[in-house]
């Protein structure tokens, strides 16, 4: 199969059209990083009634120019409201209590003094002070959470003064992942020889999955083995929607990966992309489950499944997969050095309102410097038809923290 461009190969995830996970409703408190199945809508005002913003005395507004009034009340908040004021006489209220009826300003204690059963304004406020009035927090009808909307913590917030106890939410794709390659060392193995490393890519992809909305589901390491690596992929199809895999997509003798997606009845979507780093990319599909194959050094590894991985598992839920690009000024050249779409590992910063990008601790060399993702990080994105850049250039730059 040929390789084909980058902007051709974000084209066919997009295009992707798998059935839609599943929705399930959730207890509230556990929908965080979620994503809404459902809009919010406001069934009532809030608040429903005017309430007092803060601790003071109730009363009308064109009674403060009496200057003296007599407290005919109390009203702590929480209490259903039966008073009502009179003119010259006002009822002393708590934040959050009910406006009681008459009333339409609130002045604040530190604006009285307290003689006996009257106060005496010492500061008078304008018509309306401290008093919420109806809707001030939302109308009833409003759209307040649209669907496909992430849920943060204001999300939760919000829909617990609605008393949504159970939202509707899409579930989160389930990724399995897995390290191939006879090198590898998972976290704690002993080492037995020089020629054995230790396996980071599959504990960056978790992190990966983990963050943007997925539940990974860690399968470890397995050796360039054709019989192991088919025995693990069948496993991991068993359990997930996709399977992403690091190594064995190439064109080395034992990188068997490619062969086994094949042979167990996945066809082949894109195979090899003008991407640098880690051209040597595959994703296949067998009805709505997915593998997606990606480069064995760890930098490339980690870029390429954010490129990939993440509008891959937004596909499961129609929702947007979190990365933005902007617009940032080189303090340094750069020196493109193919015809391929590049992303490049840049430091960045911000001055007046603007975004800055250079190359401070960004080691040159191999596509295995994971170190080159530390500190604040952010991708240029230079097209196959781009140049060698100069300072001052502007340059679009992929935000992933």
């Amino acid at each position: 199969m040929a390789f084909i461009d980058f902007e051709t190969s974000l084209q066919i995830i997009k295009d992707l059209n798998p059935k839609k996970t599943a929705i399930v409703e959730l207890p509230l408190v556990q929908t965080l990083g979620f994503v809404l199945a459902e809009d919010i809508k406001a069934f009532e005002n809030s608040p429903l009634h005017p309430t007092a913003a803060m601790d003071g005395y109730a009363l009308r507004y064109e009674d403060m120019a009496l200057g003296k009034l007599a407290i005919s009340g109390i009203n702590p908040a929480g209490s259903d409201l039966s008073l009502s004021v009179e003119s010259g006489k006002c009822i002393k209220t708590f934040t959050g209590s009910l406006m009681p009826s008459g009333t339409d300003t609130l002045i604040p204690i530190e604006n009285v003094e307290v003689q006996g059963a009257w106060i005496i304004i010492t500061a008078p406020v304008p018509k309306g002070f401290s008093v919420r009035g109806v809707g001030e927090n939302y109308t009833a009808g409003e759209l307040l959470i649209p669907e496909r909307s992430k849920i943060d913590f204001p999300q939760i917030g919000v829909m617990a003064s609605l008393n949504i106890d159970k939202p509707k939410v899409y579930t989160k794709p389930k990724v399995a992942i897995l390290a191939t390659g006879s090198e590898l060392l998972c976290l704690g193995e002993t080492q037995t020889s020089q020629a054995q490393i230790r396996s980071s890519n599959n504990y960056a992809l978790e992190a990966i999955v983990s963050k943007y909305g997925g539940v990974p589901l860690q399968l470890g390491c397995v050796k360039d083995d054709k019989t192991i690596i088919t025995h693990a992929l069948k496993k991991a199809l068993n359990s997930s929607d996709i399977v992403v895999t690091t190594g064995g997509v190439s064109v080395g003798d034992f990188d068997f990966v490619k062969d086994v997606i094949k042979e167990i009845g996945f066809e082949v979507l894109f195979q090899g992309v003008h991407l640098k780093p880690g051209q040597h990319i595959m994703l296949a599909r067998k009805e709505d489950q997915f593998i997606l194959g990606l480069p064995g050094f760890a930098y490339s590894a980690t870029v390429t499944a954010l490129l990939y991985l993440l509008p891959l598992m937004a596909r499961f839920s129609a929702t947007h997969h979190g990365l933005r690009t902007i617009k940032a000024t080189l303090q340094e050249s750069f020196t493109k050095r193919s015809d391929k779409t590049e992303f490049v590992s840049c430091h960045i910063t911000s001055k007046d309102d603007q975004y800055l990008c250079d190359f401070k601790d960004k080691k040159l060399g191999s596509s295995a410097i994971l170190t080159n993702m530390l500190g604040n990080t952010a991708l240029m994105m230079l097209s196959s038809k781009d140049t060698s850049k100069d300072i001052g250039d502007e340059v679009p730059i992929l935000i992933f923290d």
